[in-house]
């Protein structure tokens, strides 16, 4: 029987991490590992100063779910080396309560989540809804995940490669492989005085697309009504510019 790893950012009783994993236990054995709250915007953060620890909270069946008191990374980790006996055949993050779309991937609990199965090499996903109601819609996005999910489980993924996969709101038109989208947040501080008269900042901010009328892309793919699918790999290196700074004639030896 295969085996899914589920796990996500928003914290085990989030409702989209239980709806995916409602409409997936029938396709081999699902073992959830999820953090025991919200850890949004950990990217691929690990524990290594306080002691990890987990602990059973459901089971019925082929599905075991348990919470962590650590990071999405952790979370993967500690599955993979201390609950399973060996890697899964799938590692699915989410469904994430809120868009991971372009930029929004380097920050994002699930999708370092989907990272590090990738790392492992094992097929990963992460999964999101472009929306932060804790009570959203899932039936469109997690109808999608399963069909994804499923191709995946059959099809296996490029060596070091894993999906970002957002759905828009609503009715979703069908899905796309696109690119990431150039943007960035254009991020501010809130100022505020706690009640013992010491100040404190939240941050906020407004998100900018470089390229709004671009239909390749993530941001495109989502704003027409389709779900974005975006391969993602662990390796940084940007291979073009590797021979272009080797014409520095950089000499380290001169430093």
């Amino acid at each position: 029987m295969r085996t899914i790893l589920v796990t996500n950012d928003d914290g085990i009783t989030a409702k989209g991490l239980n709806c995916l994993v409602e409409a997936i236990k029938d396709l081999g054995n699902i073992v959830v590992v999820a953090p025991d709250g919200p850890r949004s915007a950990q990217s691929k953060a690990i524990t290594v100063t306080t002691p990890l620890r987990y602990w059973k909270q459901y089971t019925n069946g082929n599905l075991t779910m348990y919470r962590c008191n650590g990071t999405p990374c952790d979370c993967v980790k500690i599955g993979m080396y201390s609950i399973l006996d060996r890697k899964p055949d799938l590692l699915v993050a989410g469904i994430n309560h809120g868009t991971n779309s372009s930029i929004n991937v380097i920050y994002s609990g699930t999708m370092g989540a989907a990272l590090e199965g990738c790392a492992e090499g094992i097929p990963s996903m992460g999964l999101s809804l472009c929306s932060y109601d804790q009570n959203a819609d899932m039936t469109e996005a997690v109808r999608h995940s399963v069909k994804l999910i499923k191709k995946v489980l059959d099809e296996g993924l490029p060596t070091g490669i894993c999906l970002n996969v957002n759905f828009p709101v609503g009715e979703i038109k069908g899905a796309k492989i696109v690119r990431q989208s150039r943007g960035r947040w254009q991020e501010r501080f809130v100022e505020g005085t706690d009640p013992a008269g010491n100040k404190y900042y939240w941050l906020t901010g407004t998100f900018n697309n470089f390229e709004p009328d671009a239909e390749d892309t993530d941001e495109g793919t989502l704003k027409a009504g389709y779900a974005s699918i975006v391969p993602c790999h662990i390796d940084l290196t940007h291979y073009q510019s590797v021979e272009t700074l080797k014409s520095w004639n950089y000499d380290s030896q001169k430093v």
